[in-house]
């Protein structure tokens, strides 16, 4: 369950990305004035709305799997449980016994 809430997280967030990459600026439709954006694949605003609405599910997606990692990861154990109680941790005090003299 973890794994997939991490990949779809991922996922999400690479969609999310590509998705804000592909939509124009506000300040594009200054260049439809000079016919630099009338030859458009969806049109001077019909991919506006498109990409809004799969920016928007995207966006959602993206957030509940990252709330529900974060609530999931917030129940589990952590390695710093151990170290909690405010007391410093026992140092090692031993020392390695000699086996030989290295005076050959």
């Amino acid at each position: 369950m973890n794994t997939l809430l991490i990949v779809l997280n991922i996922m999400a967030g690479l969609f999310l990305i590509g998705v804000v990459l592909l939509q124009s600026g506000k300040g594009a439709d200054m260049g439809a004035v000079f016919g630099g954006a009338s030859s458009t694949v969806f049109g001077p605003s019909g991919a506006g709305n498109v990409l809004t609405k799969l920016t928007v599910a995207t966006a959602v997606v993206f957030m509940a799997s990252s709330l529900l990692l974060a609530v999931i990861s917030a129940r589990e154990r952590s390695v710093f449980d151990d170290f909690s109680s405010g007391e410093p941790a026992a140092a090692v005090t031993e020392s390695a016994p000699v086996t030989g003299s290295d005076d050959n």
